[in-house]
């Protein structure tokens, strides 16, 4: 089975990527390689952070690895929480906190359309391989579900009636922005 370093320390970000990869290849995070340093995220864009993240791990640990970068850009809120997605309550990162203040700005809005953008970036050797999955939706408007993480019990995509949350894993792991563009990784991957 194959290696590949990915760019994060989110455990359930690195979990559904490697079932997306169907078994092919072992995903490891920062901490397996012992990057234990936070990869400060600046740029504005989503595929600016993925760049970020992506170089710091080849520059500094060596390995050839892959990273992503995911947005929720809410259509009435002029795209926020956007680049900020996973900080929009706040430097905690909690998503309790990010839900609670989107349904907060979101309670007097009738526009709830919304997709999710995740940018991946992969480094192997001295390629740089930019990669996009988008997940059109809506917002609920109140949690439901108990799966999935982050803005899941809120999001519901597009030819569905169900949050990211109550559709499970399997389903998700199909039609998600990050299985669209995990799907362009495994693509690449197999042409290499």
């Amino acid at each position: 089975m194959h290696t590949l370093v990915f760019a994060t320390n989110n455990p359930h970000k690195a979990k559904e990527v490697e079932q997306i990869l169907g078994g092919q290849y072992q995903v490891k995070t920062l901490k397996d390689i012992g990057c234990l340093e936070d990869i400060e995220e600046t740029a504005d864009t989503l595929e600016g952070n993925a760049i970020i993240k992506a170089q710091y791990v080849k520059n500094n640990y060596g390995f050839d690895c892959f990273s992503e970068d995911t947005g929720l850009f809410v259509n009435a809120l002029d795209g926020d929480p956007g680049v900020h997605t996973a900080r929009y309550a706040g430097e905690a990162r909690n998503a309790d906190d990010n839900i609670n203040l989107l349904l907060k700005n979101l309670a007097d809005k009738t526009d709830r359309s919304a997709r999710f953008i995740t940018i991946i970036t992969i480094i192997m050797g001295e390629k740089e391989i930019h990669l996009e999955g988008i997940c059109p939706g809506r917002i609920a408007q109140q949690r439901s579900g108990t799966g999935g993480f982050g803005y899941d019990p809120v999001f519901i995509p597009d030819g569905y009636d169900l949050t990211f949350a109550e559709l499970g894993e399997e389903i998700k792991n199909k039609i998600s922005h990050r299985a669209l563009a995990t799907k362009q990784l495994v693509a690449y991957l197999q042409s290499i």
